[in-house]
């Protein structure tokens, strides 16, 4: 029976061009995120991200890649794959939730200064927006407790699917950044950083007793 490793499964080889550029962008993913805690750091990783993706897209896309998945033998870890990106795309989609209602209520809190002309906002609102980010926070931990992220696997990997699994784990990663970053954590610590108002309303007249 044929391995991995036999030709007949038609992968790439690890020279190949296509692999060489989504291996680059991996490692360059892999050494810039494990620092990336401000805003701006973090969104250079998510453009990163979708250079990885892309990369991965062109990869998959080949027809030797395309052959070789056919093939029964792949299909123990690329169902593994496939379950895990539905995962994603879940995570995903709370990650795109979170942040409208971040920004929502953000804005519902700026429409009542402007109301009042620029004074401070009224107790109601202030108090539905912390309300709003509390509620946000606890969704965000929840989450994050629920992330586990392993580049383990029950079977065998060629070169192809140790990638696509380390994009994985770069995905979950990435995301759980962004979610730090929105309820106003760092990844070093467990208490919040600053106060969940925006930068505008941190004197200490606008904290409720």
């Amino acid at each position: 029976m044929a391995t991995f490793h036999s030709r007949s499964n038609s992968f790439p080889s690890q020279s190949h061009p296509v692999m060489e550029s989504v291996e680059d962008h991996l490692c360059r993913l892999k050494s810039s995120e494990a620092a990336s805690t401000s805003a701006s750091s973090i969104c250079v990783n998510l453009d990163s991200l979708r250079d990885l993706h892309e990369g991965i897209n062109d990869l998959i896309q080949m027809s030797s890649v395309q052959q070789a998945l056919s093939q029964g033998q792949s299909e123990s870890w690329v169902n593994e794959l496939l379950e895990e990106s539905l995962r994603l795309v879940d995570l995903c989609g709370f990650s795109r939730d979170v942040v409208c209602s971040t920004k929502e209520s953000i804005q519902d809190l700026e429409s009542s200064i402007r109301r009042n002309r620029g004074e401070n906002a009224t107790r109601d609102d202030i108090n539905a927006y912390v309300a709003s980010r509390k509620k946000i926070n606890k969704m965000i931990s929840k989450c994050i407790k629920n992330l586990k992220s392993s580049n383990q696997s029950s079977t065998p990997l060629p070169a192809v699917g140790t990638m696509l699994k380390e994009t994985k784990a770069l995905d979950l990663s990435v995301l759980k950044s962004v979610l730090i970053l929105l309820s106003g954590r760092r990844k070093d610590q467990s208490k919040e950083v600053g106060h969940c108002f925006p930068s505008s309303l941190r004197p200490n007249e606008y904290i409720l007793r």
